[in-house]
């Protein structure tokens, strides 16, 4: 797993949102984009960053920011997910994997002594002209928005 670092251009990704509508790239050129990147819908763990950062995405907007969350769940997942937690922003149902493997966030984890191949939670901020200009690969759920625009 070769993860992207900070001065990479980013990878112009494609992909089906919760809404089934197709989200890339240049979508947001000219803006600041957080990309991330989470392990599974409604867990735990992703329902408190995504709410976190839903909490305070009036913020990111007012910052030229939009925000976008990645994982290997399907549409419906992802749509349910984003309408029960009053989601504002896009939840791409990457389930090819080619959205994260692009950002090479994809590989062996360990979760209670077993080892299997998953999505490692990060999150890329990504500047105007594409060129990626944080990586946060040790993601606070509970403060991720502090994290990112500290």
């Amino acid at each position: 797993m070769e993860m992207l670092k900070v001065g990479d251009k980013a990878p112009n990704f494609e992909a089906i949102d919760q809404n089934e509508k197709t989200v890339k790239l240049s979508d947001f050129a000219g803006k600041k984009l957080v990309v991330f990147f989470y392990p599974k819908a409604s867990t735990p763990g992703c329902t408190v960053e995504a709410c976190n950062l839903r909490d305070n995405y009036q913020t990111f907007l007012a910052q030229n920011y939009e925000v976008v969350g990645v994982s290997a769940d399907s549409v419906k997942r992802q749509a349910n997910f984003a309408n029960k937690q009053e989601l504002p922003f896009s939840l791409l149902a990457d389930e090819d994997k080619k959205v994260i493997e692009a950002f090479g966030v994809w590989g062996p984890k360990k979760f209670m002594g077993k080892e299997y191949d998953g999505i490692h939670r990060t999150t890329f901020v990504i500047d105007e002209n594409g060129v990626i200009i944080e990586v946060i690969a040790k993601v606070k759920t509970k403060e991720h928005t502090s994290q990112i625009l500290k």
